[in-house]
């Protein structure tokens, strides 16, 4: 089983040089070399579907790679997500 969470882009846009960076949230029970479910984050360049980097995270490091995210949003003087 593969459930999508979420998707979008980033927002780096007008930029010949820097193409913009698609992200998808997956939830995944089904990976052979993986004992438990997974968090799938993919990244890959807008209009390349298939070509880019995917992570297949245990809870515990997605909870770990969440904390950083907050961490940041807090560094630039934004509010943690609720």
């Amino acid at each position: 089983m593969k459930k999508s969470i979420d998707f979008g882009f980033d927002d780096h846009e007008g930029d010949d040089e820097r193409g913009r960076v698609a992200w998808v949230i997956s939830v995944r029970d089904d990976c052979d070399t993986c004992e438990d479910i997974r968090l799938e984050v993919t990244f890959e360049e807008e209009g390349r579907a298939g070509t880019g980097l995917v992570a297949h995270l245990a809870p515990a490091t997605a909870r770990r790679f969440a904390a950083s995210l907050t961490a940041a949003l807090r560094e630039v003087g934004e509010a943690p997500p609720s």
